[in-house]
């Protein structure tokens, strides 16, 4: 019963040393990789504001469809 406490503790510790241990900063970008991500985030950005103008139109026109048709029977 010891040695596996000790084992686990002796585990624990190492889990914990090897855990403070600091990896060595990523290298610079070059210009060609700033540039080629910038270029991917505003394609990024365009699409996704392609995709919130289309899911606009399919909503008022579901909103126009349905209103219509409730509204035509009613007087005002």
């Amino acid at each position: 019963m010891k040695k596996i406490l000790l084992a686990l503790l002796a585990g624990g510790l190492i889990g914990a040393i090897t855990a403070q241990a600091k990896l060595p900063p990523p290298p610079p970008k070059s210009e060609a990789d700033k540039d080629a991500e910038a270029k991917k985030a505003a394609a990024t950005k365009e699409k996704e504001a392609a995709d919130l103008t289309k899911a606009q139109d399919k909503a008022v026109a579901n909103y126009k469809k349905r209103n219509t048709a409730s509204m035509s029977g009613k007087k005002k």
